[in-house]
């Protein structure tokens, strides 16, 4: 009692010092690492004019990243940037600190080289002092695509030519709460029944519910009903489809609006009573490294009473809850001499940052894996947000494959009549009987159905429900959910077979794996299964019950391709089995002899089109060479001695519309077309790929394919295919992404096609998809305390059942921008950047993607310094949640997709570009910025236990030359593929117990899997490599290379930390940086 009548004084007390605008000025420990005090900034945040102007009136135009570079230093010199290369900062009455050029060098001066084993190995970044600590890393991000031609673009600035800022939007973020609880045990397994409906019989008389308290209510007029947005009907298959989608997720009910009055957002408390979020950083721990917790289960076993909150700020005035009681900067806002301090990587994977939410709301939020934003602090405004000059999104990962997802089943799907959110976990209960939408505040009326608990089998606890227990939820969608009756699995298979089809032995690896997984497709009695071949001509196969063995039908007209026999060519599964296992084992011989060199695609797919259009359904496209004939035809626009040369790379779009047109046809009668390139030679994916990228399927690119002369290609295809025979999709499925009222999402980046405005048209769904969006702040949010996200996925499963899968996330919101940095999410900004990116590539130019990259991290930094930092020191400086910033964009500027001055073969650089768009966040950091490890001295201090496996856990290292020696092992995880590098002078022991070799020469210059030897430190590598691969769904593959391997080069191409002959090192990088902020 004491204490808490001791606390409430000095609230008393600083809100009459407040009242009384004293000046109390706090000073900060000497230091260069001391930071601002991000609870004091209270004042409302000064207007930016950093809006839709290509430069920022305070920036001047900065010249592009490139050029020659200057040669490595020696000891002790002082760094002279080339003509063509950025010098390092002059002095400038802009300048922070007094003679900029003579900057202290501290632990970055250029050391001597290792030896390599090579004649002229590629100059890095030598460091001399030993490492310094590591910080607190930054949380992992989830990126989001680039605007490109399928993405939706509602009005609002435009995109400066200069900076992917312009949709800059702030980070509040403060030090979070105890990590976020786990999702209900209620795991999802198909043959559990789902929560059933409530018995029929009414409660007894003796059981009555507690009512819960009601929450502080404002009185605010609340908005005036909208018109139902609705995801939730199936799309029929007639000429009003985009209608029908305009009308999704209501059914044919009919609502009525509620007689009482509606109380407005002001004032609200936030879930269930919970008290209100205050804005500043209160009594918070610092953030930890540590995974989350798995707490309890939030279901309860029975009925238990509302317990009305503890008494804190959000009981107080609002401005004695404005104030923040935090006495220390938080350690995401810890300020960092980016030129000083070179050992910024920590030991381990980073985690997301975690939300400055009270700890009942943040345990109930949606898990980072599967809903992630930029900033886990939403800006008050969006000049606040333009100010910060970070970007504001939203990465997905909708459909991931998840161990625990409560499945609900009932009559009635609660949801808000206005704005038809889902009810959730963040939404208020005023009493028993009423509930307050958390998306658009309209007060809602609680179904006599949604009384019932169907996990502690109580009555009158609505608020105990599943659906209000859980961010992640998935509910078994009633009739009016649909148009049509659920739609069967329908998989059909387009096969190329001309004589480069036949050379690479793909068809045999194709054949076989549908053999060994016919009966793992995923679906019912009622799926279907048919198959075309081509090459001049189209080839179907009548599969019809009753037939004694397959037969071929042959289309030699490409101009009018026509079905020969409908109704047999896509048949039943299980009632065709035996015909279709002949027809596989028969298909490879058919065309070992054929001498057809020319390719019909684009007529095969106007036929597998005809075919699957009645049904919907997933067509598999496998291709090998450029198509030659018929519509679709195309023709080499690649130019090999231009790959290195060439200042921007042309070509990036597509050659012909004919694919994209095809695909939206595609799309409109629920049909997605995945395609698997296997390629020597050039075969335009930027034009074969927009049949993916609308119909909302997926690209597989093997270059250089062939079943004996490269078996790393061959193997890595296999366990991809085996993965999409048989992984978990959802057809005709559409998703909506829903916000609080004020905020506006204005591009959607992935592969889909947008029926509407904010409706993406996903005629299948797969585990492995990711997509992002862009937002802005439409209204202010100043009576806001925390905002809502909502993305709700309606598909058909494999077993005909309309299901819907709804993933809620809640963030504060703030108003000083120390807060907004303290909350960024570094991963994120750098994933949906790097989509953005993509589609500057295309709509303008390479090089215009490139500035922007290098101009967000500029900007950003540059706000940092001079609207967040109190007292100006010399050096780059950064807050500790953005330390990776400028590394992570160095490493998108030397990726695949981004890359000049190096040889880089179109196919290769447009299949990056599509990774950065599609993959989700957890799969892209990966390819954007590879983990190093080194293995040859692997123990099992620190080592995880899996199901009674030790896996070692090394520490990640700096992607550099230096990093390496000729005496050890180090192994490079790059996503897609992980390299294992053998220094020349490694341990013997290593290469005899792990690689199974008696010395280094008798290692083989191509060797892609490790001996499983009866030794301890194989047992290690081999367990930390299986370890490495499990956590993505694809399989990367593993090269083992020494200095004479051809694979070296691509090794040494990912140190993305030294200089290369046409980009520049890390720490020139950040030279650059540094001279442009302090222009």
């Amino acid at each position: 009692m004491i204490s808490v009548a001791f606390d409430v004084k000095g609230l008393i007390l600083m809100k009459v010092l407040q009242c009384c605008s004293l000046c109390i000025f706090f000073l900060p420990p000497q230091g260069p690492t001391q930071s601002p005090f991000p609870g004091l900034h209270n004042a409302a945040p000064p207007v930016s004019y950093y809006q839709s102007s290509p430069v920022p009136p305070t920036m001047p135009v900065r010249p592009p990243v490139g050029g020659p570079l200057p040669p490595p230093l020696q000891p002790g010199q002082t760094p002279v940037p080339s003509q063509n290369s950025a010098p390092p900062p002059v002095s400038s009455t802009n300048n922070y600190y007094p003679n900029a050029q003579n900057l202290p060098l501290s632990s970055w001066n250029y050391g001597p080289r290792p030896p390599m084993g090579m004649a002229t190995p590629p100059p890095g970044n030598h460091v001399t002092s030993s490492p310094s600590p590591v910080p607190t890393p930054p949380s992992k991000g989830i990126s989001a695509p680039p605007l490109g031609p399928n993405a939706s673009v509602s009005p609002g600035p435009p995109l400066p030519p200069s900076s992917l800022s312009s949709w800059a939007q702030p980070q509040p973020g403060s030090v979070p709460p105890p990590p976020m609880n786990a999702m209900s045990p209620q795991t999802y397994q198909p043959g559990r029944p789902p929560y059933g409906p409530p018995p029929t019989a009414a409660p007894p008389p003796a059981m009555r519910p507690t009512p819960p308290p009601t929450g502080l209510q404002g009185t605010a007029t609340p908005p005036l009903p909208m018109a139902p947005q609705n995801e939730g009907m199936r799309q029929a298959h007639t000429a009003s489809n985009s209608q029908v989608h305009n009308s999704l997720e209501s059914g044919d009910r009919t609502f009525t609006d509620p007689p009482f009055s509606q109380p407005g957002p002001a004032g609200r408390p936030i879930g269930h009573a919970y008290p209100s979020l205050p804005p500043g950083y209160q009594n918070m721990a610092p953030p930890s490294n540590m995974p989350p917790k798995h707490l309890a289960p939030p279901y309860s076993s029975g009925p238990a009473a509302y317990q009305q909150p503890a008494v804190g700020p959000a009981q107080l005035s609002p401005s004695l809850a404005g104030l923040s009681l935090q006495s220390q900067t938080p350690d995401a806002l810890r300020m960092i001499n980016l030129l000083q301090e070179r050992n910024l990587l920590p030991p381990t994977a980073i985690q997301p940052p975690t939300p400055c939410l009270p700890q009942d709301l943040q345990k109930l939020n949606c898990s980072p894996d599967v809903f992630r934003s930029t900033l886990t602090s939403i800006p008050q405004t969006q000049a606040l947000l333009n100010k910060a000059k970070l970007p504001l999104g939203l990465l997905l990962h909708p459909f991931k494959d998840l161990s625990q997802l409560p499945v609900v089943t009932s009559s009635t799907i609660v949801r808000c009549r206005s704005c038809r959110t889902y009810i959730n976990p963040f939404v208020n209960f005023l009493d028993q009987r009423r509930w307050k939408c958390n998306l658009c505040y309209r007060v809602n009326d609680v179904p006599e159905e949604f009384m019932y608990n169907p996990v502690s089998r109580s009555y009158g606890e609505p608020h105990k429900r599943p659906e209000v227990q859980n961010a992640t939820i998935e509910f078994i969608a009633p009739s009016e959910y649909m148009l049509r009756p659920p739609q069967p699995a329908a998989y059909l298979f387009v096969l190329d077979v001309s004589h480069n089809a036949v050379q690479t032995g793909y068809i045999d690896v194709v054949c076989q794996s549908l053999l060994d997984n016919l009966n793992a497709l995923p679906g019912d009695t009622r799926t279907k299964i048919g198959f075309i071949t081509f090459d001049t001509t189209i080839h179907f196969y009548n599969l019809q019950e009753g037939l004694s063995q397959p037969q071929m039908l042959i289309v030699s007209d490409i101009e009018d391709v026509f079905l020969p026999t409908p109704d047999s060519l896509l048949v039943n599964l299980n009632e065709c089995k035996e015909l279709v296992q002949d027809l596989l084992k028969s298909l490879p011989q058919m065309f070992s002899k054929t001498m057809e060199t020319h390719s019909a695609l684009g007529p095969a797919l106007q036929a597998a089109f005809k075919l699957l259009s009645p049904t919907g359904g997933r067509m598999s496209v496998f291709q090998s060479q450029l198509p030659t004939l018929g519509v679709g035809a195309l023709k080499s626009r690649e130019d090999p001695n231009q790959r290195a040369s060439a200042k921007d790379i042309q070509h990036l779009s597509p050659a012909t519309d004919f694919y994209k047109k095809l695909a939206l046809d595609c799309s409109g009668q629920q049909v997605a077309v995945d395609l698997f390139m296997l390629s020597s030679q050039y075969c335009d994916l930027a034009s074969l790929g927009c049949i993916s990228r609308y119909s909302a399927g997926s690209v597989y690119y093997y270059p250089s394919y062939h079943n004996q002369h490269n078996p790393a290609q061959t193997e890595r295809f296999q366990r991809d295919l085996k993965r999409y025979l048989t992984r978990k999709i959802g057809f005709e499925a559409v998703m909506r992404i829903r916000c609080t009222k004020g905020l506006s999402i204005h591009t959607f980046h992935g592969n889909f096609f947008v029926r509407s405005t904010d409706l993406l048209s996903l005629p299948n769904v797969n585990p492995d998809a990711g997509f992002a969006v862009q937002m802005s702040i439409e209204e202010n949010l100043v009576d806001m305390q925390v905002v809502s996200f909502q993305a709700a996925l309606l598909y058909t499963s494999s077993k005909g059942e309309r299901r819907i899968r709804v993933h809620t996330m809640c963030l504060p919101v703030v108003n000083s921008l120390s807060d907004i940095f303290a909350g960024a999410d570094v991963q994120a900004i750098t994933g949906l950047l790097a989509s953005m990116a993509v589609d500057r590539s295309v709509t303008a130019s390479l090089s215009d993607a490139r500035d922007a990259m290098t101009n967000a991290v500029i900007d950003s930094l540059a706000s940092y310094r001079t609207s967040v930092l109190t007292i100006q020191q010399p050096g780059l400086l950064s807050p500790s949640c953005l330390r990776l910033f400028p590394l992570y964009i160095l490493a998108l500027l030397k990726q695949k997709a981004f890359r000049t001055g190096t040889s880089t073969r179109l196919d290769d650089r447009v299949f990056a570009m599509c990774q950065l768009k599609y993959q989700p966040l957890a799969y892209l950091m990966l390819m954007i910025h590879p983990a190093l490890y080194r293995v040859d001295d692997l123990t099992d201090d620190g080592a995880l236990n899996i199901n009674d496996h030790t896996i070692p856990q090394p520490c990640v290292l700096q992607l550099s030359v230096e990093k390496l020696s000729r005496e050890g092992a180090f192994l490079m995880d790059a996503g897609t593929v992980v390299y294992l590098w053998v220094g020349r002078n490694c341990n013997p022991q290593f290469l005899t117990q792990v690689l199974g070799v008696a010395n280094y020469a008798a290692l083989p210059q191509t060797m892609t899997q490790l001996p499983e030897l009866d030794t301890a430190e194989s047992t290690r590598t081999r367990a930390f490599v299986s370890w490495l691969r499990e956590q993505r769904p694809f399989y990367p593959t593993l090269h083992v290379i020494k200095d004479e391997s051809q694979l070296k080069a691509n090794f040494m191409q990912n140190m993305v930390e030294d200089r290369t002959e046409s980009a520049l090192s890390y720490y020139e990088f950040l030279l650059h940086v540094q001279q442009q902020i302090s222009k």
